[in-house]
């Protein structure tokens, strides 16, 4: 049951209140838009959801407005002081708020993912967390940032700028082909033999779907990235996700 309702949230000792559309008795609110980033958060949302439904994991989205700035407003800079989207609130942790779309991934996988299926065993499985580890931060720090500057500067920039163009196009380019040379032989990026989906993947597949707004016209230049992708939409957890 859908209804509008207005939360009232207290974070670092101070009250704030974030109009929302949500679902009743939901545990979690999630503040995105539907960017790459936001995407990742849903489609994991999204895959507990499917594979633990007795947890009845459930959650409200209100999509902030930034055009508007809406993230730079006092109530949203006391959940996340960097003004960006997404932000998670969990209401069943005190209304622990939780920024960045990474640190959100592994907070989810943590509280919400007690038998891994979508990341691995720290303790029993050390190796294989490191490498997702390392590919959540290679997609973080290196996809995420790259392509969205190509993206800002073929569609966004107030003038046309040639060397920022190439500078960030070229880098993204660099970056598909590391993620083909791993994912040669191999269906996803961390775990042992052909690997396991996981958050590295859903890390950084949101990105690569998007890959024309960047200036990249078609993933055949890399076919283990373009199949890489394709199974990952082919998710059902993923198609929910990207609808949200």
């Amino acid at each position: 049951m859908i209804c509008h309702h207005t939360l009232r949230l207290s974070l670092n000792q101070h009250e704030c209140f974030v109009n929302t559309q949500y679902i009743i008795n939901t545990s979690l609110s999630y503040l995105p838009l539907p960017t790459p980033n936001g995407q990742q958060v849903s489609v994991l949302l999204e895959e507990l959801r499917a594979i633990y439904p007795q947890a009845n994991i459930s959650y409200d989205v209100e999509k902030i407005n930034i055009s508007l700035n809406t993230q730079k407003e006092p109530w949203f800079l006391k959940m996340n002081p960097n003004g960006r989207i997404p932000v998670l609130i969990d209401r069943s942790r005190d209304n622990f708020a939780v920024f960045e779309t990474a640190a959100i991934l592994l907070y989810l996988a943590q509280h919400y993912d007690p038998e891994y299926k979508f990341w691995f065993n720290p303790s029993t499985n050390p190796n294989e967390y490191s490498e997702m580890l390392q590919w959540i931060f290679f997609g973080h720090g290196g996809v995420g940032p790259m392509q969205g500057q190509s993206t800002h500067f073929h569609h966004a920039a107030p003038e046309v700028i040639p060397y920022a163009r190439k500078r960030y196009f070229d880098e993204t380019k660099r970056l598909y082909g590391v993620l083909d040379i791993r994912l040669a032989n191999r269906d996803y990026l961390a775990g042992e033999g052909r690997g396991k989906y996981s958050l590295a993947d859903i890390k950084a597949f949101p990105w690569v779907k998007i890959h024309t707004y960047a200036g990249i016209e078609a993933l055949d230049e890399w076919p283990s990235v373009k199949a890489w992708l394709e199974r990952c939409v082919a998710r059902d957890g993923v198609q929910a996700g990207l609808k949200v």
